[in-house]
C-alpha cells in the first residue's frame, strides 16, 4: 500500500480521512482507512459515523484517480462532488480501530470531466456500504 500523497488528495490532516492507495488504473482502485477512536469524528464511543462513508469514497476516487493519471505520465486532476445515489449502509458506524477498504469503478467517463463511480466500503470483506457518486474533473 502506498501511502495517500499531497499530490493526489488535496486534504490534509485532520480532514485527510484515507491511510493509503491499495490499487489504482484507468478503471478505478481500491484505498484503505483506518477509524481512529481518538479523531475528531468520532461518535464518543470511538466510532466513525456510518455517513462518513460518502466522504471516504470521495476521497478514495480522487486518490486513485490522481494516481492511476500521474502514473500515466499526466498530472492528477482536482475535482469536485457533483452528487450521490443510493448510499446504503449495514452499519450505523464504523467500528473503532476498523480498517476498510474503499473500491471505486468507473462506470462513466465525459469528454466534459463528468464521471460516475460505483464505491463500496468493505469491512472484513463484506461490503457494509454502497454508492454512486458522480464526480466533475477539472480540465
Amino acid at each position: 500500500m502506498e501511502p495517500v500523497l499531497h499530490q493526489w488528495l488535496p486534504h490534509r490532516p485532520p480532514m485527510l480521512l484515507l491511510e493509503g492507495v491499495a490499487t489504482a488504473g484507468s478503471q478505478g482502485g481500491a484505498a484503505l482507512a483506518r477509524i481512529d477512536p481518538a479523531a475528531w469524528y468520532q461518535d464518543g464511543q470511538g466510532a466513525m459515523p456510518a455517513w462518513f462513508g460518502l466522504e471516504l469514497m470521495a476521497q478514495a476516487i480522487a486518490a486513485c484517480r490522481g494516481k492511476h493519471l500521474q502514473a500515466s505520465g499526466g498530472a492528477p486532476r482536482g475535482g469536485y462532488l457533483v452528487g450521490a445515489r443510493n448510499y446504503r449502509t449495514t452499519l450505523a458506524a464504523f467500528p473503532p480501530g476498523a480498517v476498510l477498504e474503499l473500491r471505486v469503478s468507473l462506470e462513466l467517463e465525459d469528454p466534459s470531466g463528468l464521471c460516475g463511480f460505483r464505491c463500496e466500503i468493505l469491512l472484513a470483506q463484506a461490503v457494509v456500504a454502497s454508492a454512486t457518486l458522480n464526480v466533475m474533473e477539472r480540465p
